[in-house]
Formats: structure tokens, C-alpha cells, sequence
């Protein structure tokens, strides 16, 4: 099947067009989903280390202001009592009496200094540390640096697994991902164990740089040859 021919007026009217407008690109159809980069040595550059964002510490926080609330409203009802003519409770007097005349080494001084001083270092350790240990901290693009991103250790250690699972002559995989370490062990079904040892590490070092990770785990791979 043949075009029918244009008028030449037309053709070259056309052919003028084309010549004097450049032709717009059109756009790119939106993805649906977006792939994280490899990030190796030579595109790390569009990326910027986040730190670990910081615990709201909602426990802790409602524990200690429960303990504080409950002490000074008891407190200051028993003080309201006494400026309103009232004997002290009897709680109170006790405890005085208990601080005026037991020693500072018997067994009940130095097992509430010592709940007392477990309490303020949990306290000070709460304060000084981010906390969401079992989240890990993702690269940021450099355009975008309030942009944090988290991923669960166990959704990595899934990831992992599969990528450790595709690799020929791995039977079972067991991965653990830590913030500093990525421990693997395999069972191999066939195969040398060295040769899959060194295909398992390198399919779980591409795993790992496609998880964007700020701070790369060390892996650490373990192999064991089935017999059965």
C-alpha cells in the first residue's frame, strides 16, 4: 500500500517548517517506581551522607514525668497539710527518720544510691544517643538534604537474602544486618565453596551498594558444604 503524493506548494511548505522550528522533545512518561543508584566510586558524588534522625523517647519521657509528677504532688499535698495544721503524713516523718539515723553504709543506703545512680546514667546514655538502632540510615541526593530516608534491618536482611539465593549453588542463606556488619551463612548444595563464596560476596556487595546505605556494612560471608 502506497501514500498518495503531497502537493509540491505543500511539501515545500512543509519542508521550510521543519526547518526554521526546532522540534520539542516530548516528555518522558512518569515512572511508577524509582530505582536507587549503584552506588560505587564513580556516581557517589550526587549523594550525601544523613545521619540517623533522634528518638522522640515517648517511654522514658512519660516514665520519668509520671515519677516527678507523682513525688510532687505528694509532696506539696503533704506540705498544704502541715501549713494547714495538720501532723505530717507518716510516710514522711518515716523517711526522715530513716535518713537521720541510718549510717551511710548500711544495706538499704547503698541499694537506693545504687538504683539512683543505674537510673540518672540510663537517663544520661538516653539523652546522648539517637536511639531507632533497628533502622538504617539511607544516602540523601545532594539536592534534597533535609530528604531522610530509613530502611528496617530486617526488610535489608530480606533484600540480602534474596540476592544471596540467585547465586548458583546456595541451598539456605541466613542473613543478619547490623549497622556496622552484614553477617551471611550459606549451605552449599553443589559447587566449590570457595567459588560460591566468592560469587556470594559479590552478589551481596552489589546488593548492598543498591540499598544506598550512608554508612556500607562490612560483609562477612560464611560458607559450609552440605553432604546429604
Amino acid at each position: 500500500m502506497t501514500a498518495a503524493p503531497s502537493p509540491p506548494g505543500r511539501s515545500s511548505a512543509l519542508s521550510a517548517q521543519r526547518a526554521t522550528v526546532p522540534l520539542a522533545k516530548e516528555p518522558d512518561p512518569p515512572e511508577r517506581g524509582v530505582t536507587t543508584p549503584n552506588l560505587t566510586a564513580g556516581n557517589r558524588d550526587g549523594w550525601h551522607r544523613t545521619r540517623r534522625p533522634w528518638s522522640a523517647r515517648r517511654l522514658p519521657a512519660a516514665l520519668v514525668a509520671a515519677v516527678i509528677l507523682v513525688a510532687a504532688v505528694a509532696a506539696l499535698g503533704d506540705v498544704i497539710a502541715v501549713r494547714a495544721g495538720r501532723p505530717a503524713a507518716a510516710w514522711r516523718r518515716h523517711l526522715a527518720d530513716e535518713l537521720a539515723t541510718r549510717s551511710v553504709n548500711d544495706v538499704w543506703m547503698l541499694t537506693g544510691a545504687a538504683v539512683a545512680a543505674a537510673a540518672g546514667l540510663w537517663l544520661i546514655v538516653l539523652a546522648l544517643t539517637p536511639g531507632l538502632r533497628h533502622w538504617l540510615p539511607q544516602r540523601s541526593p545532594t539536592g534534597c538534604p533535609r530528604l531522610r530516608a530509613l530502611l528496617d534491618r530486617d526488610g535489608a536482611a530480606r533484600l540480602l537474602r534474596d540476592a544471596a539465593m540467585r547465586v548458583p549453588g546456595v541451598g539456605t542463606a541466613h542473613i543478619r544486618a547490623r549497622r556496622h556488619r552484614i553477617t551471611a551463612r550459606a549451605d552449599v548444595r553443589f559447587r566449590d565453596p570457595r567459588q560460591v563464596k566468592d560469587d556470594l560476596t559479590t552478589a551481596l556487595c552489589e546488593e548492598r551498594n543498591q540499598l544506598a546505605l550512608a554508612r556500607p556494612a562490612r560483609i562477612v560471608v560464611r560458607v559450609r558444604q552440605r553432604t546429604n
